[in-house]
């Protein structure tokens, strides 16, 4: 790093992780930009479901603010927006075009998207329903930072016309995420909001079992389950845990689970922040496959497979305390080398000064000749 960057991020939220993922990957990102000396500043829109569930009103680590409309936002934050070194917009922030119609505008320096629901975005934009980012402002971010890795980055730029579509995966603070000694509570959890499209998986890898085995002890946690939704008698719901319980909860389990949404599955290379937490904790991962999963972890050596209950119960009823540790610790020292909060820093801190690389170089070649004489 040359020097600290002023960093502005236009985010979904990040006082509050009730019923989304954004709020812990931008608290990862937001902690460890600031420890590497950045200045950072988080602007959030002011909306009711996140006013009435905050667990981090007010973080510890760079500066938040909170704007009520785009009005204020452009009333307020206007001079820190031009001036900042990096603007980052968000997906799914409100009036999403309009804030990056704005930004691409007004901010002199690096100007990035960063997608933390890529596929889900990709599919809106097919059939024209997505309402925080079009084509046209694609084309415009010197930058497009992506959730999803692999062939997807290449689409972004091919099919989308980005000038630069780069990998920033969720990550994981080892600081706040690791193994703790003691007893198992559950033998498999689950922890996620309630979305039509994962509920089979859920059916078939959780409930189903649950029902196989009644002397098994399970917990899901996370919001807006349907109130009709019948669990089995050894499932125990909890409706949402903040991010400050997430340690407790992974340490508590002999196994999670990890379920992906159509989307992301379809696209693959789209890890979740569940699961870095999880494996940050030690504790041993059953995940649904998707294309891509092998190159975040060596498959039966650092995570678990399956697509039936039958293989559900078999991982539970046959792998040994041993080799069930052995098999977590494997998968925290993966995310210890290659998926912490810092490495994504770092990663953003590269890509940053490969547009601004970029811009130089092109800058020099379209100079007229002589301009340099």
């Amino acid at each position: 790093m040359s020097k600290p960057l002023d960093i502005v991020i236009l985010g979904l939220s990040i006082t509050s992780s009730w019923g989304n993922g954004h709020a812990t990957t931008f608290r990862a990102l937001v902690r460890a930009l600031s420890a590497r000396g950045h200045n950072v500043c988080f602007l959030e829109r002011d909306v009711p479901w996140y006013a009435e569930h905050r667990d981090l009103p007010n973080p510890p680590y760079g500066l938040t603010q909170l704007y009520k409309s785009v009005a204020e936002l452009k009333r307020r934050f206007a001079r820190k927006v031009m001036n900042a070194d990096l603007c980052i917009v968000g997906s799914y922030v409100p009036d999403g075009v309009t804030i990056g119609d704005w930004v691409l505008r007004t901010c002199r320096g690096v100007k990035a998207f960063y997608d933390i629901d890529t596929p889900i975005t990709l599919a809106k934009l097919a059939i024209g329903d997505a309402d925080y980012v079009t084509t046209r402002l694609i084309r415009r971010y010197d930058l497009y930072l992506s959730f999803a890795g692999g062939p997807v980055l290449r689409k972004i730029e091919k099919e989308f016309g980005s000038p630069m579509a780069r990998a920033l995966y969720c990550s994981v603070d080892p600081k706040l995420y690791f193994p703790e000694d003691r007893t198992p509570k559950w033998d498999l959890g689950y922890m996620g909001t309630y979305s039509d499209d994962r509920q089979p998986s859920l059916d078939q890898l959780l409930i189903e079992p649950a029902r196989r085995a009644p002397k098994l002890k399970i917990v899901v946690a996370g919001p807006m389950y349907p109130p009709e939704l019948a669990w089995p008698a050894n499932v125990e719901k909890i409706e949402h845990l903040p991010p400050s319980s997430h340690r407790r909860f992974y340490n508590s389990q002999r196994f999670t689970l990890n379920l992906t949404r159509a989307d992301m599955r379809d696209a693959g290379y789209s890890p979740s922040v569940r699961i870095f937490e999880a494996a940050a904790c030690g504790t041993p991962i059953i995940s649904d496959y998707w294309p891509g999963l092998e190159t975040f972890f060596e498959l039966d050596k650092e995570i678990l497979t399956a697509s039936s209950a039958r293989e559900v119960l078999t991982y539970l009823n046959d792998i040994s305390q041993k080799d069930r540790r052995a098999l977590g610790e494997r998968a925290r020292l993966r995310v210890l080398a290659s998926h912490t909060s810092e490495q994504r820093a770092l990663e953003l801190e590269s890509y940053v000064a490969e547009v601004t690389q970029t811009t130089t170089t092109t800058q020099l070649n379209t100079q007229p000749a002589g301009a340099m004489a």
